[in-house]
């Protein structure tokens, strides 16, 4: 049965099993593909109220906009797979646009963007229990490390936890670390190559084994000190996209040079490729993977 999108709503209200059902006859593929590169598009900001794109504040507020956007990215050729919360995988799931696709469920959502609590980042979105019933293929989480709020303690405690879990499931954790701070109210992540080498330390560290740890990581505001950064972990690496401003040629070309480092093993980008500050979607996406 074919699902548009203007159906999803009738199909949740009155055959919510449909989700099960589809993830249940999903076609599967290996994580890393024939190209040994990984190209996923991320689209996990929504649930931590994060909806802005440049100059528009709600920008991802329009599901039905996003979910066309989604799947022009993933018709692409040489693009993977998605990252994203339940409730949109389970869409795109429900539109038969996951098939031999990667699938990467967003473990946490809880610290809320400008929020008193945004740091106490505890996990409200997959469970490993969750990834693994719904066979997707992986997990991600965002681990932003605050040496002057208690919250980020509960966060590194969770994270260790989840690393263990989803270890003894054989799936394979994305773990996004920052070492962040609070400047005039709002949290900032550090990106100078001190700041990441330290996340990366702590982020390979978690955990009974990192076996199944993948690191998420930017490139640095310096991306010249990017090699010397990746020295600090042999876990394998995706470069996060994060959003590129006006400037989409300069961020390509910081991503391109990153992506010629032994550990790096792919992209994960997510608002600069569905809403490009300029040209299309296709043209972005198809850009992005040039690249690998």
């Amino acid at each position: 049965m074919t699902i548009r999108i203007p159906d999803l709503a009738t199909v949740r209200a009155r055959h919510p099993e449909a989700v099960a059902e589809a993830a249940a006859r999903r076609a599967r593929r290996p994580l890393i593909g024939d190209r040994g590169r990984l190209m996923i598009v991320a689209a996990d900001h929504p649930a931590r109220g994060a909806l802005g794109v440049g100059g528009r504040p709600l920008a991802m507020a329009d599901r039905a906009d996003l979910l066309r956007r989604l799947c022009t990215a993933l018709s692409r050729p040489g693009v993977d797979g998605v990252l994203a919360t339940a409730d949109i995988l389970e869409d795109l799931l429900l539109l038969g646009a996951l098939e031999n696709k990667v699938v990467m469920g967003s473990l946490n959502r809880g610290g809320l963007a400008g929020a008193s609590f945004e740091m106490d980042d505890r996990f409200t979105g997959h469970r490993p229990q969750d990834i693994e019933r719904l066979r997707f293929d992986a997990g991600k989480l965002l681990l932003r490390v605050d040496y002057d709020d208690p919250g980020s303690l509960r966060t590194l405690h969770s994270t260790a936890r989840a690393v263990d879990d989803m270890a003894a499931r054989r799936l394979p954790l994305f773990v996004e670390p920052f070492i962040s701070r609070r400047v005039d109210g709002r949290v900032r992540n550090d990106l100078s190559a001190e700041a990441v080498t330290r996340s990366i330390a702590i982020a390979a560290g978690l955990g009974g084994t990192s076996a199944y740890t993948w690191l998420k990581l930017p490139v640095t505001d310096d991306a010249d000190a990017m090699a010397e950064v990746l020295d600090t972990s042999t876990l394998p690496v995706v470069l996060l996209g994060g959003e590129v401003g006006k400037d989409q040629d300069g961020a390509y070309e910081k991503w391109r040079k990153a992506l010629r480092l032994p550990t790096v093993q792919g992209l994960v980008v997510g608002r600069s490729l569905l809403y490009p500050a300029e040209g299309s979607v296709e043209t972005a996406v198809d850009t992005a993977v040039g690249l690998l």
